[in-house]
């Protein structure tokens, strides 16, 4: 069943949708001056500026493009989400201003954090189409090993701050991670899945997360998921950030539900940090890090001697 689009405009910015909805309430932040339209969660997002302040606001209810399941439910996990940006709040997460609901909407208000999803597959049809393009994920690989170095240790302060606070990350991936090019700043920009612990593989094989990245126990109905799970996310977002990989060995993750590390020939780092993140993500969890703080510990040791 072909389901038909409408395009629908808010401050001359054109955006789709399945069915036309009010946004008026966003001309209270500004103007718009981008949407996000194409997100399967359910949500649709815009940059909404004043002149003075940019905003970020992620609305859910709406019936976005690419969204087939209930607008309620979208709703409740926005809702829900709200919290975790206040129980997380760390330098390098995006910044909660005000949450509320309006007319069936659940509406979330963030500054606006300058950069690049690191993972923006809405746009992977015009990279595919202008080889002069470059995606933000090849300009990150590209960058100087140190600036990449450095917002690795981004991540991990905010995953070991995410562990004190007895929370587990959940669909964390480079999709929720944006990079500033001009200021080389990290920001982790979506958190909306994380869950406090202890907690569960309640989805079996469908659990959240992408195969380029999930850890075995992801894949497990009834499994625990911990910071040991997300010490083999981290280690496998690592490796794809420091290790060459063709897109035929992309396409064998997904079509095995597998990540599977780089050769060392393939790696840009020492041989030491190539053990330290291979220890991250074995797949018997018994014989990864047992904190997210010990692999930090251990990555910075093997980066500093």
């Amino acid at each position: 069943m072909v389901i038909k689009m409408i395009t629908q405009i808010v401050d001359n910015i054109s955006f789709h949708m399945k069915e036309s909805h009010d946004f008026s309430f966003l001309s209270k932040y500004g103007k718009v001056f981008c949407v996000f339209d194409q997100n399967d969660s359910g949500n649709i997002s815009f940059g909404v500026s004043d002149e003075k302040i940019k905003y970020f606001i992620k609305v859910a209810g709406a019936k976005t493009a690419n969204y087939d399941r209930d607008t309620m439910e979208a709703v409740e996990v926005l809702k829900n989400a709200t919290s975790l940006y206040d129980i997380l709040k760390q330098s390098s997460l995006i910044q909660l201003v005000e949450h509320f609901e309006h007319e069936g909407l659940y509406i979330v208000v963030f500054k606006w954090a300058e950069g690049d999803c690191l993972f923006d597959y809405w746009n992977f049809g015009k990279y595919a189409n202008d080889p002069l393009l470059q995606s933000p994920r090849s300009r990150y690989k590209q960058l100087p090993i140190d600036k990449r170095l450095k917002s690795v240790r981004s991540m991990f302060e905010f995953l070991v701050h995410t562990e004190r606070m007895g929370y587990v990350a959940v669909d964390f991936y480079d999709g929720s991670i944006m990079y500033d090019f001009i200021n080389d700043t990290t920001t982790i920009c979506d958190i909306d899945f994380f869950r406090k612990k202890p907690t569960y593989n309640n989805m079996g094989a469908d659990f959240w997360g992408t195969k380029r990245l999930k850890a075995p126990e992801e894949y497990i109905y009834g499994a625990v998921i911990d910071e040991v799970t997300n010490i083999f996310t981290l280690g496998a977002m690592i490796f794809h950030f420091f290790g060459k990989y063709s897109e035929s060995d992309i396409g064998r993750m997904y079509e095995n539900n597998s990540f599977f590390p780089c050769t060392e020939e393939k790696w840009d780092l020492s041989k030491e940090l190539y053990a330290v993140a291979l220890k991250a993500v074995n797949e018997d969890r018994s014989k990864r890090y047992i904190s997210m703080t010990d692999f930090f510990r251990a990555w910075v040791y093997r980066l500093c001697g």
